[in-house]
């Protein structure tokens, strides 16, 4: 196989140093408080936070899956990713939910949880279980980013994935819980830079290579099978899936499912706890910030056609002739003992160790594959197909010039290290104030919190890593986070924001329902085969999680009066919250419900901005001149309705 030359592994050596310098560096600053360790004094400018934010939505895993998803069905994958990839609920984070948050003064979530439901012991049951519903979502996101790190970096260096995984999420563990927030947001400011270089280097041999659109056009059909590939609007029916994909050929109504009744209403009406929004200076900062977030994610769309593009000209290239997959497939299975969730393992280890593979097993892959049958290996599924998640790193092996090819992985690099440092600070903030300092050590000093949370994150990552590599493919986990976990929690989550009667025994019966139902969705697909698909997931445990939030909610006392009032002055949510209404003086009723009037009509608008955004630069990559036309007029119509309705009514800075 071919790996990288020694000067990439130099530069990659210098800028893991680096990081750990930059960890150690803020090492002391971090460990002041609690409060500056996890959200850096509110110390931090909103273009720092934002450009903070971009980073964690920027991951290898996740790029690798989208990038499978471009792959197969051309701009029209951005769809599918409304499941989460997108990042719909930045919208309504911008607009309301990050300054609602903003505005309690908390530190996490789960802190939130005594704000909204005051000092009981219920409310504190509501606290823990918050914590460990976000723990668990932490695990899982370690476990996902861990499959797809090892899938990626193993094609670039001569280790199996999980020695890549272990390594590159070692030294980030150690960074992370050294610097804290200061650490995380520094670290993610820099790598944020290295991403849109990456972007700009990949994009440009994309358009090189691209040639006559007519002729680009037909090799598509050819290596794809999908003859609406550069078709921008979700089509109803899409018959020619590949092997794995089947449940989004109803691409319009999956559209449709994941904007309206997913993504949207009940996980990004429920957002806004992120760490940037309590870390933020006041409520203008929360929306600016997310603003530049959502902004500086549109560089990632074009990036990963990019990629779909040069992937379908590679394969052209390497495998002309796609029939032989399935044999290739069927001849390994007959002399290697493997599985589908092994599957990758097993063809790492047939690449690293080639001059051991048995000589009948060496002979069929040379005549089905050609003699350099090794360096193909990693295209290959279990079904016999091609892997489209492993387009974007055999893309970086082969289609990028060596010099380039450093710089992009080292972005890669970069941007896997942000998603997973913001991921686990959350988690550890969780942990440390909301479960160790509230529950188990209410005295303990901040040496004796800062080595919780130390030793917290290294054993949240050893047993995620554990749990790894049971986990046939990205799409699989990916998809039961964005839709069996979220499906599980996301309703409590959502109704505490709108809904006066909601209470905390609501909340701990909701949560603690949803958590155990998704997890046992995970644990029957996992162990024992018997799976459900993302809209099965959805509609089996979205009921499971309202039924237990409505039960709980009417089977106790409503919260107490004086809280709900404190509540409702500080927040001024919209919603279900008439019997409130009355602890607000007239003007500010009046003035409340104008902002509210603005919020909403706002939604639309930003919705449409930040799709056509995302999707405008992939169309003119494949110079889809009508319909890139098309998409400027939309967006220009958007920001015009967003600056009216939006922009023009932020608070002035305080």
């Amino acid at each position: 196989m071919n790996y990288l030359d020694r000067p990439d592994y130099i530069v990659i050596g210098v800028y893991f140093a680096a990081m750990i310098l930059i960890g150690i560096g803020l090492q002391r600053k971090a460990s002041k408080s609690m409060q500056s360790y996890f959200l850096a004094e509110k110390r931090l400018p909103w273009w720092m936070l934002g450009a903070s934010g971009m980073g964690y939505s920027f991951d290898v895993a996740g790029t690798m899956l989208i990038v499978s998803l471009l792959y197969i069905l051309g701009p029209r994958g951005l769809y599918i990713e409304f499941r989460g990839g997108v990042s719909l609920a930045l919208i309504c984070q911008m607009i309301w939910t990050g300054k609602w948050h903003w505005r309690s003064g908390c530190m996490t979530l789960a802190e939130w949880m005594t704000f909204r439901f005051g000092e009981t012991r219920t409310s504190d049951i509501a606290r823990l279980a918050t914590a460990i519903s976000f723990i668990v979502f932490t695990a899982s996101m370690i476990i996902y980013l861990a499959v797809g790190t090892g899938l990626f970096f193993s094609l670039f260096l001569p280790l199996s994935p999980l020695q890549c995984s272990a390594i590159i999420f070692g030294i980030t563990t150690l960074y992370t819980a050294a610097s804290g927030l200061y650490g995380v947001v520094i670290g993610d400011l820099f790598q944020c830079g290295l991403v849109i270089a990456s972007c700009v280097i990949l994009i440009v041999v994309a358009v090189s290579e691209i040639g006559s659109v007519t002729e680009f056009q037909q090799l598509v059909v050819d290596v794809t099978k999908m003859e609406t590939w550069t078709l921008s609007f979700p089509n109803y029916h899409e018959p020619n899936m590949p092997a794995g994909y089947e449940q989004y050929k109803y691409l319009l109504s999956y559209t449709l499912f994941f904007l309206i009744l997913n993504k949207l209403i009940i996980n990004g009406f429920g957002t806004g706890h992120e760490p940037q929004f309590f870390a933020a200076r006041n409520e203008r900062d929360c929306g600016k910030l997310a603003c530049l977030w959502s902004v500086l994610m549109t560089m990632r769309w074009p990036m990963m056609m990019s990629c779909a593009v040069l992937g379908v000209i590679m394969i052209h290239k390497t495998i002309p002739d796609q029939s032989v997959l399935p044999e290739a497939a069927a001849l390994i299975r007959e002399h290697v003992d493997t599985t589908p969730a092994h599957w990758r393992e097993t063809i790492s280890d047939l690449q690293h160790n080639s001059r051991e593979v048995p000589a009948e097993l060496t002979s069929g892959l040379s005549t089905l594959l050609g003699s350099d049958w090794s360096d193909k290996l990693s295209l290959l599924t279990y079904q016999g197909t091609v892997d489209a998640e492993r387009i974007m790193p055999n893309v970086l092996l082969t289609s990028i010039p060596s010099g380039f090819r450093g710089v992009v992985l080292i972005a890669l690099m970069a941007a896997l290290m942000s998603t997973f440092d913001m991921t686990m600070n959350k988690s550890a903030a969780m942990f440390t104030n909301d479960i160790y300092r509230r529950f188990i050590r209410p005295e303990a000093s901040m040496r004796e919190l800062l080595f919780a949370t130390y030793t917290f994150c290294i054993l949240l990552v050893v047993v995620s890593f554990v749990l790894a590599y049971k986990v046939p493919n990205i799409n699989m986990i990916w998809g039961w986070i964005a839709m069996g976990l979220w499906s599980g929690i996301g309703m409590p989550i959502l109704l505490r924001l709108y809904w006066w009667r909601f209470n905390a025994t609501g909340f701990v019966t909701s949560m603690i329902g949803g958590l155990i139902a998704a997890l046992a969705v995970l644990i029957a697909d996992t162990f024992w085969g018997f799976s459900l698909t993302e809209v099965q997931q959805f509609l089996v445990l979205t009921p499971i999680s309202l039924a237990a939030a409505v039960g709980g909610t009417y089977l106790s006392a409503p919260t107490d009066k004086n809280t709900l009032e404190r509540f409702y002055r500080i927040t001024r949510p919209f919603g279900f919250w008439k019997p409130l209404e009355s602890a607000l003086a007239d003007d500010e009723l009046t003035e409340m419900k104008r902002e509210h009037f603005n919020d909403l009509m706002s939604l639309p608008f930003g919705l449409t901005w930040m799709v056509s955004m995302y999707l405008l630069p992939m169309q003119l990559l494949i110079q889809q001149w009508l319909p890139a036309a098309i998409t400027a007029f939309v967006f220009t119509v958007s920001v015009a309705g967003l600056y009216h309705y939006w922009y023009k009514n932020l608070p002035q800075s305080s």
